[in-house]
């Protein structure tokens, strides 16, 4: 079949990219930060002095964050004291990070940018977004803090939060090299009771505040709640984890091995198992309570705490109704490249929905449902990733040094987790990046989707992205952990076509048209954040969009749909913050002609770290002046 031009495609979003290009502005534009003072603002500032306002913020985060710090595998300089400690979930320990965030923010921004040179200025400028961001929502007082979400509203969900991501930290990232270790991870084990009780509390409170998760994610949420205790305590992951990685000790004998696999059952059995049974009976009180609506406009001020979650996650003040118009048409241009590849490939009845649901049923996309077919398709990954790397010099000058692997989700977190995400490296790369898959159900990956799903979690988008964030050492924790989400998740979109530029899909039209249902699956998550979110579309409208737009097998879809109900607005970044980095890259190859160095423009997109848009969009335009 033809190869689909690259050019034509980016005229046809010139509507687009423009309405994402005018309207974006830094993060928190219209929400000045209060001041300490009017005779301390604006200030005059030395490099030395900058850094020493920047560290102290970075510590007092850190310091109320100790999950983070052991993912991150952090000094004790930095983050204090923190390895057999959690963060605080309760209302007073949201509180408390709010509260910090603001003092930090109002020393960040007592400082006059004028007298700071290129650098320091985006230092600082960094820095004072991601205060914004861990700052959250104060007129929305209900969910938490997370340190890659920032303010998301439930606390207790299906797919996230403090119960999910707290426990599977401990099992796969708690770093056990001697007895203190050990010790630390048993205190830790035992201190996810006080954790639950926390959780526990700020979800009550929120439900007294009005605020209750949607009744249609409980089901979801309950199986999790239910799973995780389903299994005897000797066979509990937080046992075997411990276990497993006791058994290299030689420090510890056999018999200390055993006394703290015995009390790691004991904890499971007689606190973690009955915390979890208690906060599952509190869920299923709320659950009457729930609200059958499906849209955060339901709950109280939600309407105005989604412009607040369009603002941080997708970084764009476009409103709703814009940003489902630019949905509506990125669906039907891909749709159309879509129909030419079917078409070609002799596929032509039915709509392009049904002839994707017809193509993902057809044995020979399909890995077997076993656990040679589950292997079979790890390995299969891999060795992709292999290929890609080999070819990745080509369009890029530097490549991360930490290595990625891929790896099945928990069968535990399964039924509620996403079809792939990408976990972060440690800073001192001792743990690689890791590309997780869901493997629940096996007709949800098919082969033709598997290398896409790749490029975007791994090489060379998330890792790349993240790991060569992770490698700037000069431009401190804070920035090297940055979660912004639209130039995130717009990096790991534009690495689909990246890829595909780089030869990846060549005599694959399969392979292909997965990329282009990838591509229209972010384009239709426009359409269904805002249906669900603004303009009240039920669960049930919403899935029935997104599986006839995509063609997606019906159980991604449902999960999708309830993921995007949990996390307003997290699923917008994708394709607007896509749609900008290529809106950047045609301007910049209009304004320099023969002088446009592809891979120096990944560089600049990469090395100086994630940020807003708009600092990116700064970024480009300075370099391109420099260099015509």
């Amino acid at each position: 079949m033809p190869k689909i031009s690259l050019k034509k495609s980016l005229i046809t979003l010139a509507i687009a990219t423009t309405l994402v290009a005018c309207d974006n502005k830094p993060f928190g534009e219209n929400e000045p930060a209060k001041t300490q003072s009017t005779t301390e603002s604006h200030k005059h500032v030395t490099r030395a002095e900058l850094d020493k306002t920047i560290n102290t913020y970075t510590q007092n985060f850190m310091t109320l964050q100790p999950a983070l710090a052991t993912s991150l595998k952090l000094s004790t300089s930095i983050a204090g004291s923190y390895k057999n400690k959690w963060p605080d979930y309760s209302p007073k320990g949201m509180l408390a990070l709010q509260n910090s965030m603001q003092n930090s923010l109002n020393a960040l921004t007592a400082y006059d940018l004028k007298t700071l040179n290129d650098a320091d200025q985006l230092h600082l400028k960094v820095n004072q977004v991601i205060a914004k961001y861990y700052l959250g929502d104060q007129k929305f007082k209900a969910g938490y803090i997370d340190t890659w979400g920032g303010h998301l509203p439930y606390i207790v969900n299906q797919i996230a939060g403090p119960l999910i991501d707290i426990p599977k930290l401990l099992q796969d990232q708690h770093n056990i090299e001697n007895k203190q270790d050990v010790e630390d991870y048993l205190t830790r084990l035992n201190g996810l009771v006080d954790l639950i009780a926390a959780v526990k509390s700020k979800v009550l409170t929120d439900a007294s505040n009005g605020i209750i998760l949607p009744k249609a994610l409980f089901p979801n949420t309950l199986g999790y709640l239910n799973n995780y205790v389903a299994m005897p305590s000797t066979e509990h992951s937080l046992v075997t984890s411990l276990i497993n990685k006791m058994r290299p000790l030689k420090s510890l004998s056999d018999e200390q091995k055993q006394t703290y696999a015995n009390t790691a059952i004991n904890l499971v059995t007689e606190k973690l198992y009955p915390a979890f049974s208690d906060i599952k009976e509190t869920m299923i009180s709320l659950e009457a309570k729930a609200p059958p609506e499906d849209g955060i406009w339901a709950q109280p001020n939600g309407s105005e705490f989604y412009k607040h979650e369009i603002l941080y996650l997708a970084d764009s003040n476009l409103s709703p109704d814009k940003i489902h118009e630019i949905g509506l048409a990125e669906v039907n241009r891909i749709s159309k490249e879509m129909d030419q590849i079917l078409k070609s490939q002799g596929m032509n009845a039915g709509t392009i929905g049904e002839r994707m649901v017809k193509l993902g049923e057809m044995p020979e996309f399909i890995y077997e449902d076993s656990d040679e077919g589950r292997t079979k398709l790890l390995a299969d990954l891999n060795t992709e990733i292999d290929k890609i790397m080999l070819e990745a010099p080509s369009l890029f000058n530097t490549i991360p040094k930490y290595e990625v692997l891929v790896k099945r989700i928990p069968v535990v977190s399964q039924d509620g987790a996403a079809g792939g995400f990408y976990m972060p490296p440690a800073l001192d790369g001792s743990r690689p990046g890791e590309f997780a898959i869901n493997l629940k159900d096996m007709k949800a990956q098919p082969r033709f989707s598997l290398k896409t799903l790749t490029y975007h979690e791994a090489v060379p988008g998330h890792h790349f992205q993240i790991s060569l964030n992770m490698e700037q050492t000069d431009i401190g924790i804070m920035r090297q952990n940055g979660q912004f989400n639209a130039y995130v998740e717009g990096w790991a979109l534009y690495s689909e076509q990246v890829a595909s530029e780089m030869g990846m899909y060549k005599d694959d039209p399969w392979g292909n048209l997965g990329r282009l249902q990838a591509e229209v699956y972010r384009a239709a998550r426009l359409v269904v954040d805002t249906g669900l979110h603004h303009k009240r579309w039920t669960r049930k409208q919403a899935i029935e969009y997104f599986h006839n737009a995509t063609g997606t097998a019906m159980s991604d879809v449902e999960g999708a749909i309830d993921r995007y109900m949990a996390w307003p607005g997290q699923a917008l970044g994708y394709k607007l913050g896509m749609l900008k980095i290529l809106e950047l890259r045609e301007w910049s190859k209009k304004q320099l002609g023969k002088k446009f160095d592809i891979k120096v423009f990944h560089d600049l997109v990469l090395l100086p770290g994630a940020r807003p848009l708009t600092i990116l969009e700064a970024d480009v335009k300075r370099w391109v002046a420099k260099t015509k």
